[in-house]
């Protein structure tokens, strides 16, 4: 184990770059270390050591050559005035108190940055900056240099509008505290001692006041309800938001008549506090982690810019204009965007993106490369043969665009509320009836209150509360849901199905064993020295099994992509790679496991194997969700790893080996069929179909800011081995779902029985109906947080 660098914190081996007695482990942090020093921000360390990232030095010089083309940087500044310009960067470096620290003083490292700010949660960083002094290219090559890179994707430039249902209920919301809080203040009096005192004129002003700031509140605050209760009864349902509209009319209509008889100010404060409350309840249903998107689509990955080459000229344009025929020049680490034929180079394509496999796959000219590879190596050339929008990746996402509604708690519950409507209803018109004949003054009361204190308004809380505490307890965990209903889905799920690569096994970790014999530690270094030049997968996993030794550079080096790699060290030649490249024999077909075959000096050694390594926790996870779901295994892979994981899932468990995704697809559709609720949980591309097709799909990021197919939940990687305890957490939230039932049907009885008998006025209806949903609404919220601190630890 070597000296730690400065900067990151990776081990520097035996030869460590110094600088000022520092060590480092590449000359990238070395830079970043240096410009951090020059501009007196060394602050960066003091708030958190070694929090830097390790430079990645494989950036394509030109990465931010698109911003130059004013079409593309006009789309992405957020304002722009003279030279002035504000831009937001979405940068997923972004993990400690130092970054926040070091992006908020990017005005020390150029004089052409006025102000900048994070928002952490987002990951985002605006900046304010004079274009006369900086260009956006110049703005994100400098955030890229102290390796803070934004990423820049063409969703950003197609999807720049808020959305305006969200801004109109917080409008909503605002509105009506505005009115509740004043319209209180008027009605104060009534509460106290000595109330009825206040003159008459007063009375009179306060009720028209408060009837003035009731009117936008049942105008516009309220109008959903109404129209939620009209599509209702124009399909024949009576929904639960009909008897809260005839709650609203009924405490209105009665409030109006007191204002305009002179008797007062009504139960306005009343009405204002009932809309408030349902609509902070709407709006915390609504209210999930913002900075996630669960309706990705490929242009959220896929770069806002293409290189052409036309007559020789290498030209950026907008992906949108790419087109058949046009010839691309994809660089080292870009991905592919279009279905292409490579026509210059080697290919060495990785396609973990759409399929969640690691290893690239070797391309030859006049090879048909499919969107979304991402090249690894030297520049190639292609033609495109479809446009972005037919490729292959696009149907894959259109396998997943479209999904069936599910039968929702809300449904059952829009049911129990015709037949509570109709009830209440009925008690309200048979009491007005009986008491019309004794005195109708107390049968307009009794009316009102029975209407007002019957209000399912803490039913029509209860599940956005409970889901929704539901929802940001799971997230404060690392379980990110799309909305409630996915917690009513988990709670029905009665079958599991599993992906394997990158879902069940780690996508960059790997299992490396040596089969031969023993090597020397000379001859180990040796190969440590050459594979470090390569970015195979393979050779960057043999990089981190071998021990540490002395750097040495190659004499010579070359690397041919799908055979491997030679080249001589310290005047030694080193061979390593595939059997026919190093034995000049094929390998046997019956080979389940990767292999890289070693050859010095001429002489054979033997071969290292890749196998996957499984994510902690997967033998006790299985273990636990067995008792209780039958389990699935459906994976793209072949079948080398069966025995291994039917002693981990057990005979019971369906194990699928060599599945396209359409079969995938088509096996969730099977299991539907036999009545099966079901979750499925991938993470590639190709899981796409699949995920969309179960009744709830759950996408497992080791980054979730990153890459994740159209899913109704995203699993953080590092909390896999909690899924377990998330699916029974939803039985928990029903069981609170149910107690809050309870307690409203309690309160309810109790109060028609007050209420048909005359002995509870609308005033104090009115009073006690908000006075329950709150009671409610802690009820369900103190619930949630205490069984999950106890059950998600």
């Amino acid at each position: 184990m070597g000296k730690q660098c400065i900067h990151c914190g990776t081990d520097c081996g035996s030869s460590p770059v110094i600088w000022d007695d520092k060590p480092f482990c590449c000359h990238g942090c070395k830079t970043v270390y240096q410009i951090l020093n020059e501009n007196k921000l060394g602050g960066y360390y003091a708030i958190q050591p070694m929090s830097g990232i390790r430079i990645d030095t494989g950036q394509p010089l030109k990465k931010f050559a698109f911003l130059d083309v004013e079409e593309i940087a006009s789309k992405l500044v957020d304002f722009k005035d003279g030279t002035t310009s504000k831009v937001k960067f979405f940068i997923p470096a972004i993990h400690c108190a130092s970054c926040i620290w070091l992006l908020e003083h990017l005005d020390t490292l150029h004089p052409g940055i006025n102000y900048s700010a994070v928002n952490f949660p987002r990951k985002e960083v605006q900046i304010t900056f004079k274009n006369d002094q900086i260009s956006l290219r110049q703005l994100a090559e400098l955030l890229s240099a102290i390796h803070y890179t934004p990423e820049i994707t063409l969703d950003q430039l197609e999807n720049t509008k808020i959305t305006k249902s969200n801004k109109s209920l917080i409008l909503k919301i605002g509105v009506a505290s505005f009115s509740f809080m004043n319209i209180m203040m008027y009605s104060f009096p009534e509460y106290l001692p000595g109330g009825d005192l206040l003159e008459v004129k007063f009375k009179n002003i306060f009720g028209w006041l408060s009837f003035i700031l009731i009117l936008p509140v049942v105008l516009y605050s309220a109008s959903d309800y109404y129209l939620s209760a009209y599509k209702g009864l124009k399909h024949k349902i009576i929904s639960i938001d009909l008897p809260i509209t005839l709650g609203i009319i009924a405490l209105f209509i009665y409030s109006s008549w007191v204002v305009f008889s002179g008797r007062g100010i009504g139960y306005m404060d009343s009405l204002a506090g009932l809309l408030f409350f349902l609509l902070i309840g709407k709006w915390y249903q609504g209210k999930t982690y913002k900075a996630l998107s669960f309706e990705r689509d490929y242009r959220s990955y896929f770069p806002v810019a293409i290189t052409v080459i036309k007559d020789g000229v290498e030209e950026i344009i907008p992906i949108r204009e790419l087109k058949n025929g046009d010839r691309m020049l994809i660089r080292n680490q870009e991905l592919i965007p279009a279905d292409a034929i490579l026509v210059s180079g080697k290919g060495n394509i990785d396609y973990s993106f759409v399929t969640g496999e690691s290893l690239p796959v070797s391309k030859k000219t006049n090879d048909f490369i499919y969107a979304g590879g991402r090249q690894v190596g030297s520049s190639i050339e292609l033609v495109v043969d479809k446009a972005v929008e037919q490729s292959y990746l696009t149907q894959l996402w259109n396998q997943g665009s479209i999904k069936m509604v599910k039968e929702t708690l809300n449904n059952h519950i829009n049911q129990l509320s015709q037949y509570f409507t109709s009830a209440v209803l009925i008690i309200a018109v048979v009491a007005f009836a009986y008491w019309a004949t004794i005195d109708f003054k107390m049968a307009v009361y009794v009316f009102a209150s029975v209407l007002i204190i019957a209000c399912p308004c803490a039913l029509a809380l209860t599940i956005p509360f409970t889901f929704g505490s539901t929802i940001r307890a799971f997230g404060r965990k690392g379980f990110y849901l799309k909305n409630t209903d996915v917690v009513e889905q988990l709670y029905r799920t009665t079958a599991i199905v599993f992906d394997k690569t990158g879902t069940i096994t780690l996508n960059r970790k790997v299992e490396v064993r040596f089969h031969g014999k023993a090597l020397t530690a000379f001859e180990e270094n040796l190969i440590r020295n050459m594979v470090k030049h390569s970015s195979h997968p393979l050779s960057n996993a043999l990089f981190d099994h071998l021990p540490t030794g002395e750097m040495q550079s190659p004499e010579s080096y070359e690397e041919l992509p799908g055979l491997g790699i030679t080249g001589n060290v310290e005047n030694h030649r080193v061979t390593l790679g595939s059997a026919v490249f190093v034995t000049g024999n094929n390998a046997s077909e019956d080979m389940k496991e990767s292999r890289v075959y070693i050859s010095v000096d001429g002489q054979q050694k033997g071969y290292f194997t890749f196998t996957n390594s499984y994510r902690q926790g997967l033998n006790d996870l299985v273990k636990k969700l067995k008792k209780h779901y039958s389990l699935h295994l459906i994976s793209g892979d072949n079948d080398g790893e069966a025995a291994n994981l039917k002693e981990i899932f057990g005979t019971e468990s369906v194990l699928l080996f060599n599945q396209t995704p359409t079969d995938k697809k088509a096996y969730i559709q099977k299991l539907k069929a036999k009545g099966e609720k079901v979750l499925m949980i991938g993470d590639g591309l190709n899981d796409a179909g699949a995920l969309s097709e179960s009744d709830i799909g759950i996408s497992i990021a080791e980054d979730i800011f990153s890459f994740s197919p159209a899913c109704d939940a995203i699993l953080d990687a590092a909390q896999f081995n909690r899924l377990g305890s998330f699916i029974g957490f939803s039985r928990t939230s029903f069981r609170i779902v149910r107690w809050s039932f309870l307690i409203s049907l309690i309160y309810n009885t109790i109060g028609l029985s007050f209420a048909v008998t005359g002995q509870l006025s609308p005033l104090i209806a009115a009073i006690l109906m908000p006075l329950s949903s709150i009671s409610v609404v802690a009820f369900v919220t103190f619930s949630v947080q205490w069984k999950s601190r106890r059950q998600l630890k």
